[in-house]
């Protein structure tokens, strides 16, 4: 099953990264153009080389170059997308205070190795720990995006994440195939994985639940869904109007600024009760 797993997330994959590059639907900033440096006047961008277990990961730190840093999060990416598709998103939330690293998962883009469930999970924790030295006296919040949400969710109890923020997310890899087209006869052959009632259920961090209304992949009552497993300590935010992939090919802050809000007050809040306990 892992074996099946690896292929068909490798296919599906650089598929669609293919179809992007063809369509010309990768945000401005490509990594070939940049380089390993592209330095604006809203943002400060480096690249960094992230070792998880015998591979070798290709992360871009992205952080404010205008404004004071206000938040810091961590962005697990989707299926479909490298750390190309996220640079556009990375100098939209450093021109608004927020500094983000975005990492490939092995077998991704320039990272070596091949991807699976398990690695997913060490490679996330391993940018996770890079950013907290990057950043260090700053909190860390984890965001996962469509399969990101997947591995954002099952790691959130094995790194200090201030907060969770899932968006165009699924409530299970078997269900979310089962959403795009797979035959719920043949589910059995998806593995079972990323079940996010079992990762949430014992989530102790505040967890910020965005989907779009016009989620033409995962449907809105996974949000709802998704609101259940974590009890008192979710917010639902639906977005009007907004597909699945639109919020980082066309990154804007009617979508961005939901989730800047929340992390900034995190910031402030967290701040205060420092204050307080000195």
């Amino acid at each position: 099953m892992s074996r099946v797993f690896t292929i068909a997330i490798t296919c599906i994959s650089r598929a669609l990264v293919l179809r992007d590059r063809l369509m010309g639907r990768i945000g401005s900033g490509r990594l070939s153009d940049i380089g390993d440096t592209a330095d604006t006047s809203d943002a400060l961008v480096s690249r960094h080389a992230i070792r998880s277990g015998k591979n070798v990961l290709d992360a871009f730190f992205v952080r404010p170059a205008a404004v004071p840093v206000q938040s810091v999060v961590l962005i697990c990416h989707g299926i479909g997308e490298t750390v190309e598709h996220w640079l556009p998103v990375q100098r939209l939330l450093a021109a608004n205070g927020a500094a983000s690293l975005v990492f490939d998962y092995s077998g991704y883009g320039r990272s070596t190795g091949s991807i699976n469930v398990n690695q997913c999970e060490r490679d996330a924790i391993a940018a996770f720990e890079l950013l907290c030295d990057l950043m260090p006296g700053f909190s860390v919040s984890l965001l996962g995006y469509s399969l990101g949400s997947g591995v954002a969710a099952a790691i959130i109890g094995r790194v200090a994440a201030e907060r969770l923020v899932l968006c165009a997310a699924f409530t299970s890899f078997r269900e979310a195939a089962c959403s795009i087209g797979i035959p719920k006869r043949f589910a059995f052959a998806v593995p079972h994985v990323w079940k996010a009632e079992e990762a949430l259920r014992d989530c102790e961090v505040p967890v910020l639940i965005v989907h779009g209304e016009r989620d033409q992949l995962f449907p809105v009552r996974m949000a709802s869904e998704l609101n259940a497993f974590c009890g008192w300590n979710a917010e639902v935010v639906l977005v009007p109007e907004v597909s699945h992939n639109e919020p980082f090919y066309q990154p804007d802050l009617s979508y961005w600024g939901l989730i800047l809000s929340r992390l900034a007050i995190a910031r402030l809040v967290e701040g205060i009760e420092q204050a307080a306990s000195g």
